[in-house]
C-alpha cells in the first residue's frame, strides 16, 4: 500500500544522476528530511530508501515535537559513478526547489552542511548550512547530545555501564567522546582501520564490527548504517538494550519482536537520532535561543520514557509503542 503523499524521481539536468524525492507526510508542516548521496546497485533500491526514510522522518518529526512532517532526497550513484559535486548539488536544489516549499532538506549520509550551500544556490528549502552561511552548521552535535539523552533514560548513570559504539563517523566519535567523559567503559569499532586512534585516545576497546555487534556489555549504540540487526544476528546479541542513532536499524519489523523476546530493549532509532533535526528546526525555523533549543534536545530523554512506559504498560514493543505515539500526534494534529 503507497502510504506517500508524493513521489518525484528525475534525471539531474547537469549531472544525469537519478534523484528521488519522497514526501511522506506535511500532516503537521512543510516535510523535512536530509539529502543521501549514495551508490546503489540499481536506481529502484534508491527509490525505496528513499520511501522508507521520508517516512522514518515522519515519525522523528512526529515524537521530536515540531511542526513537520516527513520527506527525504536520495541521490542515486549507480556503483562506480563519480559524477561532477557541484553539478549534482545544484540538480538536487532544482529538484527540492520544483516543490514550491512543501519540502525543505538538509544533511545526510553522503552529504555536508558545505553541500548545503551550493544546494541553497538554487532553493531556499535547505537547511544546517556553515553558520558562516546563514545557516545552523553541522546537525551532528546536536544528533550526538540527544543519542546521550537517550542513553541516560536507558542507563541513568552511564558510568556504571559498558557500551560498544560500532561506527565512528562524526555522529558515533563525538558520542563516544561523550560516553568517555561521563566514565563509561567503552567498546569501539569502525569500518576504518585508522579509527582505532579514538580507541587509543578515549582508552577504549577496539573490536571488529562484527565483534562489537556481539559484545557483551549493557549497551549497543548502532551509529553507523542501517539494517545492522538481522534476525540472523538477534540470538548472538549479548546486550541489555540497543539504542543509538543509525537510521532505519532493523533489517525487517519482525526483528523487533524477535528483540523483545529476548528481553532486549530496543529504542526506536528515529527518536534516538532526533537530535540533528531538532537543533537545525528550532534554531532556523523557530528562532529560539540556544538555551531552548538545548532543552528540547534534552527532551528526547522524556520522550523515550514515554515510550518505554507505554511499551511496558500495554505489553509492547517500544517499536508499536512509539508507533501509537506517532499515530496519536499526527491524527491529533497537535504542534
Amino acid at each position: 500500500m503507497f502510504t506517500h503523499e508524493e513521489l518525484h524521481v528525475t534525471a539531474g539536468r547537469r549531472s544525469g544522476v537519478p534523484i528521488a524525492l519522497a514526501i511522506h507526510s506535511t500532516a503537521l508542516g512543510q516535510a523535512l528530511g536530509g539529502c543521501r548521496i549514495w551508490h546503489y546497485a540499481d536506481w529502484r533500491d534508491g527509490v525505496e530508501d528513499a520511501l522508507r526514510l521520508s517516512s522514518a522522518m515522519t515519525a522523528k518529526n512526529a515524537l521530536a515535537g515540531l511542526a513537520n512532517g516527513g520527506g527525504k532526497t536520495v541521490a542515486v550513484l549507480p556503483p562506480a559513478a563519480r559524477p561532477d559535486r557541484r553539478e549534482l548539488l545544484l540538480d538536487v536544489g532544482d529538484a527540492v526547489a520544483a516543490l514550491g516549499g512543501r519540502y525543505g532538506t538538509g544533511p545526510d549520509v553522503g552529504s555536508s552542511s558545505d553541500d548545503m550551500t551550493v544546494i541553497g544556490e538554487r532553493t531556499s528549502h535547505v537547511f544546517c548550512r556553515p553558520v558562516a552561511d546563514g545557516g545552523s552548521g553541522s546537525s551532528s552535535p546536536g544528533t550526538a547530545a540527544g543519542v546521550i539523552a537517550a542513553l541516560r533514560a536507558t542507563v541513568p548513570d552511564l558510568a556504571s555501564g559498558r557500551f560498544a559504539v560500532v561506527g565512528l563517523g562524526s555522529v558515533g566519535a563525538d558520542v563516544a567522546r561523550r560516553l568517555a567523559a561521563a566514565g563509561a567503559r567503552l567498546t569501539v569499532s569502525d569500518v576504518r582501520p585508522d579509527a582505532k586512534a579514538l580507541a587509543d585516545e578515549l582508552g577504549a576497546d577496539w573490536a571488529s564490527p562484527d565483534e562489537a555487534l556481539t559484545a557483551e556489555g549493557d549497551v549497543l549504540v548502532p551509529a553507523a548504517l542501517g539494517g545492522v540487526l538481522t534476525a540472523d544476528l538477534v540470538p548472538s546479541l549479548r546486550c541489555r538494550a540497543i539504542v543509538g542513532p543509525a537510521n532505519n536499524q532493523l533489517a525487517s519489523p519482525d526483528v523487533a519482536g524477535l528483540l523483545h523476546e529476548r528481553g532486549i530493549r530496543w529504542a526506536p532509532d528515529y527518536v534516538v537520532s532526533a537530535g540533528g533535526i531538532i537543533h537545525a528546526v528550532a534554531t532556523e525555523l523557530y528562532r529560539e535561543a540556544p538555551e531552548v533549543v538545548e532543552a528540547r534536545i534534552e527532551g528526547i530523554g522524556d520522550t523515550l520514557t514515554r515510550v518505554y512506559d507505554l511499551a511496558d504498560a500495554q505489553h509492547l514493543t517500544p517499536a508499536a509503542a512509539a508507533e501509537q505515539l506517532v499515530a496519536e500526534r499526527l491524527t491529533g494534529g497537535t504542534r
